[in-house]
């Protein structure tokens, strides 16, 4: 028998495996943009909507995704949510037509939000305030490696085979991590839940007693924080993953072949860095900074480094693109990573997953209206005043961090 506090780590493994390839099957898609544009005859309308059909999907589900997790538990929500997008992910490789496909990555887009609930609510009743952060971002960390093996991984497939086996191996592989999950998941034992949850020490299936009603939710100023900020800040990571791809083939000149070989290096920069940040944040709480104070003074401290991205457009040639974007997903991740564990700070343990499912939504709304601004007017207006705007999103971001954002407690 595992000892739970060796297990709390190899369940956080599973999650970050399965946010490695919840990732993966999501960026395959920019990473093949020249080729599915071609294959299925669209330009960069079609591309775009081929992108918000996933990303309306993700978002309609995240709220959905956030309220099964506190209604059934991690352990079978997640399970459903891994073989959905495994599932999407072959049906993609077998898609002959674009109407087929779009199916597909709609699909996707359903399946797909419950890894992020079932993450936070895990990591609130596995994980002390002390090592809360930390593990988070190691879980987090998924995305970003989903990312930086999608380049090299689907050029490679696609190269050497063709674009459907690139679709089909992200779909096995899903499989193969639903077993894992079902396997190794179990509910914290009782000494574990007090030591997370302190002062709310109640026992994990009563955990529910604390937590504010869904009418009562939606009266929490802080709710509408959180949503707030995921609706500007969220754009720019999705940038970053449906669209930089594309902008190092088709802006700074990289062929297919270099962008398996350097498309990677933003994601692994921006997971080492978040990382950082994050073990950062849990440093000051264990030298006695308050959980929630120590989070808003990391983000505020890596927001400033957002604004770079307005250099993007004067970049030289690829290697200054990449390293610019480098600096900007670092913030873009540790804000995505730690904006969850400030969830967990500020709201009850019966509610984090239903909050983090809401405020996912509203970031994936935020990453429609940018994608279908960019679609349409990336010819017209140029890059310069796309990267202009987002250069100023985490900055309110950080405003609205401090002045709305509070513990929130239910009364007895």
């Amino acid at each position: 028998m595992l000892k739970p506090e060796n297990r709390r780590w190899i369940i956080a493994l599973v999650i970050f495996l399965a946010t490695v390839f919840n990732y993966f099957d999501r960026q395959i898609l920019a990473v093949l943009k020249p080729m599915l544009k071609e294959e299925f005859n669209m330009g960069d309308g079609g591309y775009a909507l081929v992108v918000n059909i996933f990303t309306v999907c993700y978002a309609f589900m995240y709220p959905v995704s956030g309220w099964l997790v506190d209604k059934f538990g991690p352990r079978l929500i997640m399970l459903l949510g891994i073989l959905g997008w495994a599932t999407a992910s072959i049906g993609a490789a077998i898609s002959r037509t674009f109407v087929q496909f779009a199916f597909f990555r709609g699909m996707l887009g359903i399946s797909e939000p419950s890894n992020f609930p079932v993450k936070l609510k895990v990591i609130t009743v596995w994980f002390p305030a002390k090592l809360r952060a930390t593990a988070n971002s190691f879980c987090e960390a998924g995305s970003s490696i989903g990312a930086i093996l999608a380049p090299p991984v689907a050029a490679w497939l696609a190269i050497t085979f063709n674009w459907h086996t690139v679709f089909m191996v992200g779909g096995i592989a899903g499989l193969i991590i639903a077993v894992l999950w079902w396997w190794v998941y179990r509910n914290p034992p009782q000494h574990i839940f007090t030591e997370t949850i302190g002062e709310q020490s109640t026992a994990p299936n009563n955990a529910l007693n604390n937590a504010f009603s869904w009418k009562q939710l939606w009266g929490k100023k802080s709710l509408w924080g959180v949503l707030l900020i995921r609706l500007i800040s969220d754009p720019v990571w999705y940038f970053c993953l449906f669209w930089l791809p594309g902008y190092l083939q088709e802006q700074s000149g990289l062929t297919l072949k270099q962008m398996g070989l350097f498309g990677w290096i933003p994601f692994l920069i921006a997971d080492f860095g978040a990382i950082g940040m994050s073990a950062w944040s849990d440093r000051m709480v264990r030298n006695g900074k308050q959980p929630l104070k120590a989070r808003k003074i990391m983000l505020t401290t890596i927001a400033c480094v957002a604004p770079l991205c307005t250099l993007t457009p004067y970049a030289p040639n690829a290697f200054v693109t990449l390293t610019i974007f480098s600096l900007v997903a670092i913030t873009c991740l540790t804000w995505l990573f730690n904006i969850n564990v400030v969830v967990a700070e500020t709201f009850p343990v019966g509610n984090v997953s239903s909050v983090l499912g809401i405020a996912g939504g509203f970031g994936a709304v935020g990453a429609v209206f940018l994608n279908y601004f960019i679609g349409q007017y990336i010819g017209t207006i140029g890059a310069g005043k796309i990267f202009m705007v987002m250069a100023f999103l985490h900055p309110i971001a950080v405003l609205l961090l401090w002045l709305v954002i509070k513990k929130e407690k239910r009364k007895a």
